[in-house]
């Protein structure tokens, strides 16, 4: 039940002066923070974070290529792989513009309640009381298709057990993450321990 989870406070967050609030936003529910850094990613970190598979291509382009169909628009990309590769490098780039805070925030549920806090990918479709529904909305994908880079969406959560454990271990040692007691563990702990 206990899980942890990989956050990125990316440039465009503390450019902004947004990361105190988004802070307090997980500390507030209970979210533990394990550990913490600010940091500026090198191209090799950025690319292992990014990681180009065929599967996460795939994906990639097919939801998009849905998008555009639905909108009545041509989808310019004939190949997934390509398309990934296009998607990979302007996430690079845009990881790699400024400072950026990574976290690994502990909790019950971890995963599923950061996801939720944060929004949906897309600023424009999350809704208010998100983190990017109330600090980024006006950000879509199509001013993002139009200026030719990825959504400026201020932040990073892992999406599933593996990527946070993948992601974890790209951004901390093993000495970053510390473990600690809060008052509030006690009502998630095992009754026998």
């Amino acid at each position: 039940m206990i899980e942890k989870t990989l956050i990125l406070l990316k440039h465009d967050a503390v450019y902004r002066g947004l990361v105190g609030r988004i802070i307090t936003r997980f500390e507030d529910i209970g979210l533990k923070i394990i550990a913490t850094k600010m940091l500026l990613p090198d191209e090799k970190l950025a690319q292992n974070h990014y990681f180009l598979d065929e599967e996460w291509a795939k994906a990639v382009y097919d939801k998009t290529k849905l998008s555009y169909e639905k909108d009545g628009k041509i989808f310019p990309y004939k190949d997934h792989m390509k398309f990934g590769k296009q998607i990979q490098s302007w996430n690079i780039n845009f990881l790699r513009e400024g400072p950026i805070i990574a976290m690994v925030l502990e909790g019950p549920h971890a995963i599923e309640i950061v996801r939720k806090i944060v929004g949906s990918t897309e600023p424009k479709s999350s809704p208010p009381g998100t983190i990017r529904g109330d600090y980024a909305m006006m950000e879509s994908y199509a001013i993002a298709d139009v200026k030719n880079r990825v959504l400026r969406n201020l932040i990073h959560a892992s999406d599933s057990t593996k990527s946070a454990d993948r992601e974890i271990a790209l951004w901390f040692t093993q000495k970053e993450i510390l473990s600690y007691k809060k008052d509030l563990d006690k009502h998630f702990q095992d009754s026998k321990t």
